[in-house]
């Protein structure tokens, strides 16, 4: 493939990664919107798109502070982003595709979307972790994207129910548009857009999960992989209207000085951003507050009522949590119940995993997020001393999500078989310490972790 091709939307340059063999294309705008209006989506350019540097990312809050010098945010910063440059701006509903530099448009390899998590509030499409992921190498396109976030993706106020028939999940709009883009451009790069796969982590599996089930997203993938968030559970499930959450905007605008919404609209991020915050410090028991709500439209049941009425996307489903996760029995509890559910339904398989490497370099064990460097077989831009044993996990790991990627089943030649969940039997893939194995998890186990481990948060 060519640095410059030519796509449904126009022609755009992209240019060799970092990884041999491997085109990316950064920065690539999949749709456009002004501030708490739905995303359009991109259908035509001028000229020669440029996609050779990443697009900006969505405000948040560490836009406005130094996150260096902020004591509690100094693990994940060191992790993922210590040393990196992003802008933030609103204007940031961008993509980014990685492929092989043989691919053609006739090549219809899988395209694997990946939606980041953070929270709703937080993170974007290319801190480390993400920057080359190994799928191109193994057959596999890559896609990662940017969303509005916190109050820009998630506000519910009746004015703009009042203006566009709904409100509230716009970051989830965005992730919606940029999978269209994809279904309607991949083929330009060597993808195949009856073969997408979505992928998250965290608030990304949320958002998978609510993919899943949205009568919007019919037809556009066709397997889905949710890691730390994804599954049945009514403490992370989407259960308000958006009037249930009126209020709490209300106090959003008036301690920004808004009375009117075109005023809210005008007024400085930073401050929006900032009458956000105190407001959401008042509820800090109340965290979907800035998340899915059922709009109605792109959602009309929270995931337990779907699930209930079999109405989650037939299609197969690999999920997973790390044993030093947030809450880890309740994330792997709520993995394996969707993979069971699934079973007795009679739907497609689905697969079940518990990673729990204790990653070298500290003693924090297998922390939420610290399966991502492994997924995307990254652990080259990581500071970790990582082991021979790691590359080892890095490796098995990319096959099973490349195979799944490629025909919906994880397994392949040379790799420990991985069964599917069953009416009868909970399968679990355990990877980690130890040999990569089928085994039991003991739930005990996970709850003395609970009890004895302080988790690291996004």
């Amino acid at each position: 493939m060519n640095t410059q091709i030519k796509t449904p939307c126009g022609e755009i340059r992209g240019a060799a990664e970092q990884r041999p063999g491997v085109i990316a294309f950064k920065g690539i705008r999949y749709g456009t919107a002004g501030r708490f209006e739905y995303p359009r989506l991109v259908t035509a350019w001028d000229g020669i798109y440029d996609a050779t540097e990443y697009g900006n990312c969505s405000y948040q809050p560490r836009a406005f502070y130094d996150e260096g010098k902020m004591w509690e945010k100094a693990f994940y910063y060191k992790e993922f982003r210590k040393g990196e440059h992003y802008t933030y701006s609103e204007d940031c509903l961008f993509l980014n595709i990685w492929t092989p530099s043989d691919a053609a448009e006739e090549s219809r390899l899988p395209v694997l979307v990946y939606i980041h998590g953070g929270g709703f509030t937080g993170g974007c499409g290319h801190e480390k972790h993400f920057d080359g992921p190994i799928w191109p190498a193994k057959g596999v396109i890559g896609v990662t994207l940017n969303y509005r976030l916190g109050p820009l993706g998630f506000i519910c106020l009746p004015e703009l129910k009042e203006e566009a028939g709904h409100t509230g999940n716009y970051g989830l709009y965005d992730q919606l548009t940029a999978i269209q883009w994809v279904k309607a451009n991949i083929k330009a790069f060597g993808g195949d857009p009856e073969n997408i796969t979505i992928m998250g982590q965290s608030a990304g599996a949320v958002s998978v999960q609510q993919h899943c089930i949205s009568p919007l997203s019919e037809n556009l993938f066709s397997k889905a992989v949710m890691s730390s968030g994804g599954g049945v559970s009514p403490v992370f499930d989407a259960k308000a209207a958006p009037e249930t959450n009126y209020g709490f905007w209300k106090k959003v605008m008036e301690l920004a000085g808004c009375e009117t919404l075109n005023e809210f609209r005008e007024i400085d991020a930073e401050k929006l951003f900032g009458a956000w915050d105190t407001v959401k410090s008042e509820n800090p028991r109340n965290p979907m507050l800035c998340g899915p709500c059922v709009d109605g439209v792109y959602l009309i049941q929270t995931v337990s009522e779907a699930f209930s009425s079999q109405r989650q996307k037939n299609i197969p489903y690999m999920l997973g949590s790390t044993s030093h996760d947030i809450a880890p029995p309740v994330l792997f509890q709520m993995a394996r119940d969707w993979c069971a559910r699934q079973a007795v339904q009679g739907k497609q398989e689905s697969y079940a995993w518990l990673f729990d490497r204790m990653l070298p370099g500290d003693e924090r064990g297998a922390w939420h997020s610290s399966d991502l460097w492994y997924w995307f077989g990254t652990l080259k831009n990581c500071w970790r001393p990582f082991t021979a044993h790691d590359e080892m996990l890095s490796e098995v790991m990319t096959e099973y999500l490349c195979n799944f990627a490629k025909s919906g089943s994880p397994n392949g030649r040379g790799l420990p078989e991985w069964k599917p969940v069953t009416e009868k039997k909970g399968h679990v893939l355990r990877w980690g310490e130890e040999e990569i194995r089928m085994g039991d998890v003991d739930m005990e186990w996970l709850y003395e972790i609970m009890r004895t481990n302080v988790a690291v948060g996004e």
